[in-house]
């Protein structure tokens, strides 16, 4: 059943312009038109972010997609209140019960265990070592991480065990966590991707509200660097029409901060995504959004979204290689086409006493 309701004002610092119903929900709630004007609007409002501890059995997912460059991931975090509009996370709310939209990025859990449990999990007998990427779905430095500290406790197990990891965010706020990852990157066990969608401030706050802004991104790989922790950025997404005039001036920057390789990803608009994207395209860039929409369609075979594995994350058609080659050429250019840098497995230990503890576990 759909149930109509009118939706409340707008929402200061947040990506998502709605909270429909999650698509497992037997009551889905939806925006309607009631023939109000923005005129008789109320004025914008603001929703808090709430956090909630989430109990799990177990932190390391595996991954099994061809198209994913890892096997194993940590997430200390569901949800994102960087609140990026196009987040290919948002869906996962829904099998909580809550929304893709502005729950997704105001109702945050967080995993207090997870250091525990990555510890016990790195101490089981039959654990094989392979870098953990830590990030893969929603951003370990989300600003409640200050104070939480859950990421930081995850990288100082690993640090124990000598256990490689690679991070991927949008936030400064991995430099707090230069005194781990510095040394670890010494010893090959450390790198990190910094997350840059566009240099335009403007944009970035209305795309990404509550992410760090692109100048602080960049400083963020330039300490990085100066640290010798191997960096790169990552393009993505790239939304032909809105940022992808960009890619060569972000590819450029970067480089100069000291990343040393890049990566890119074409916009997905996977289940509610499109919706949620589509609306904040209309009411963030509405002289732009007929056409944003049109060349998205041309990299997915003319609809909004193809999940075939073989082209997902870039793209197929004309607008999508046209993407891929200028992307390929500036790394060229700007010396972004180095290999990327391996981590080193073979130094994993467990470390004394702990085997002993773990074993109760078992």
């Amino acid at each position: 059943m759909t149930e109509a309701v009118k939706l409340g004002p707008p929402v200061r610092g947040r990506g998502a312009k709605s909270n429909a119903s999650g698509r497992f929900e037997a009551t889905q709630v939806e925006a309607f038109d009631d023939g109000w004007t923005d005129e008789d609007a109320p004025s914008s409002t603001q929703i808090p972010t709430t956090i909630t501890p989430l109990r799990s059995r177990t932190i390391i997912s595996k991954n099994q997609s061809p198209d994913i460059g890892f096997e194993r991931s940590i997430n200390p975090y569901t949800g994102c209140s960087h609140g990026c509009s196009y987040c290919y996370a948002r869906p996962s709310h829904a099998y909580l019960g809550l929304s893709p939209g502005l729950d997704f990025e105001s109702r945050i859990f967080f995993k207090p265990d997870a250091a525990r449990l990555l510890e016990q999990e790195l101490s089981a007998k039959k654990y094989v070592c392979k870098r953990i990427h830590i990030g893969g779905n929603t951003d370990p430095y989300q600003p409640d991480e200050r104070d939480l500290k859950i990421t930081r406790g995850v990288l100082e197990v690993a640090t124990r065990f000598n256990q490689p990891v690679s991070v991927i965010t949008k936030s400064n706020l991995i430099t707090r966590d230069l005194d781990i990852l510095g040394p670890m990157a010494h010893e090959g066990l450390a790198t990190a991707f910094i997350s840059i969608t566009t240099l335009d401030r403007g944009l970035a706050r209305a795309m990404e509200p509550r992410a760090s802004a692109p100048q602080r991104r960049l400083d963020a790989i330039k300490v990085l660097a100066d640290a010798s922790v191997p960096v790169g950025v990552g393009f993505a997404p790239v939304i032909p029409g809105l940022n992808d005039h960009e890619m060569e001036s972000i590819l450029e920057a970067s480089a100069k901060a000291g990343a040393t390789t890049a990566m890119y990803v074409t916009l997905r608009l996977p289940l509610e995504i499109k919706d949620l994207f589509r609306e904040w395209l209309a009411d963030a860039r509405p002289d732009r959004a007929a056409r944003v929409m049109s060349l998205v369609r041309q990299t997915r075979g003319g609809k909004d979204y193809d999940a075939d594995w073989a082209q997902r994350m870039k793209g197929t058609g004309p607008v999508a290689d046209l993407i891929g080659t200028r992307f390929k050429g500036a790394i060229r250019r700007y010396g972004l086409d180095g290999p990327r840098p391996s981590l080193d497995v073979t130094k994993f230990r467990i470390p004394a006493g702990s085997r002993p503890q773990m074993d109760l576990f078992e």
